[in-house]
């Protein structure tokens, strides 16, 4: 069965990937993917960095006018900072809600999409047979573990496919970081080091400033 083994590889592909960039990043990247799109969030997204940007000019025309020698101006500037202060606070509230709920049902989805159906999986074709060892490859133990826990004697269960791919991806995935450490490391010039001085240089140094003195 070709097309669940398949299934089973993308699993574990997918419950890796979680694990290695983060829930939380890829909460924010679907977050902002959403917002990209017209929905209500999208508008309430957009004026808060309306907000954002008129709140950071008012407090640099504040910061550039003097208290004291422009109060008058420096007034004006504070009530209308105030007044952004408080329409982004709002905002974010709001907004702070939605993402959260939002984050919520991400995080569920995420889970019945990954590690559900894995579970799901491996409970429903447990007795299923993923492919057949050749007779006589592999000692009595060995097929035992590998038919591990309901699979018939001598073929892999869809639990030791999974651990199989889990494991691959593993090594594959530290070898491409490796790779790339190795490449910016050999990308970064090594530091130059320092010129050495020669002992009888050094010396001659320190005998003329023994005459100078």
């Amino acid at each position: 069965m070709p097309s669940l083994l398949l299934l089973v590889f993308i699993l574990q592909l997918a419950i890796h990937l979680v694990n290695t960039f983060g829930a939380a990043t890829i909460n924010r990247l679907l977050w902002n993917l959403f917002n990209l799109f017209p929905t209500p969030t999208s508008k309430s997204t957009a004026e808060q960095k309306e907000l954002k940007a008129q709140y950071f000019k008012i407090k640099q025309e504040m910061n550039a006018t003097s208290s004291q020698d422009e109060f008058a101006k420096w007034a004006k500037l504070r009530r209308q900072h105030d007044k952004v202060v408080e329409q982004l606070e709002k905002s974010k509230s709001s907004t702070d809600t939605t993402k959260s709920q939002f984050d919520s049902a991400v995080s569920t989805l995420r889970w019945l999409g990954t590690n559900g159906l894995r579970m799901f999986l491996q409970f429903w074709y447990s007795k299923q047979a993923m492919f057949w060892i050749p007779k006589g490859w592999v000692p009595y133990y060995a097929e035992w573990l590998l038919s591990f826990p309901r699979a018939p004697l001598g073929s892999v269960s869809i639990q030791a496919w999974a651990l199989a791919c889990g494991a691959v991806i593993l090594l594959v995935s530290d070898a491409i970081v490796a790779l790339v450490a190795l490449v910016q490391g050999n990308g970064v010039k090594a530091p130059q080091k320092e010129a050495m001085e020669v002992p009888g240089e050094k010396v001659g140094a320190a005998r003329g400033e023994k005459k100078e003195l």
